[in-house]
């Protein structure tokens, strides 16, 4: 089983973020947390590194039913979404596969949340 879905686009790297956003509001999702890996680990470490942003991404419904039913899913959340540039005025989009994140945690409760959250997640990428 893979742990992600993934699709190229064509755009720039910032339109592309603002497009992953508005994708995941559609389906009920809001970031929390935006990561700009490259500033990040040129501020750090002072290396060069691609265009690649790491969107933390959540959606409250189905975060709190996780949360009734696994109190610890909290280190599993939020759902990231990466957003990295590959050049060419192509950017790669992927998301975590929340249903493969969560195969370590037996709770057949959680396992339902998750698999409707990979739906909902494969659903606004596929639709990118």
């Amino acid at each position: 089983m893979s742990y992600y879905f993934s699709k190229t686009i064509h755009m720039g790297m910032d339109a592309a973020i603002a497009h992953v956003t508005d994708a995941l509001a559609q389906k009920g999702f809001g970031v929390l947390t935006t990561i700009d890996v490259r500033a990040t680990l040129k501020k750090k470490l002072d290396v060069d590194f691609r265009p690649y942003t790491i969107l933390g991404a959540c959606n409250p419904t189905f975060a709190h039913k996780a949360l009734l039913s696994e109190d610890k899913i909290g280190t599993m959340l939020p759902c990231n979404v990466i957003v990295q540039e590959l050049g060419e005025g192509r950017v790669e989009v992927s998301a975590v596969d929340p249903a493969a994140s969560m195969q370590a945690v037996d709770n057949p409760h959680l396992a339902s949340i998750a698999g409707d959250v990979r739906e909902m997640l494969k659903q606004m990428v596929a639709g990118l």
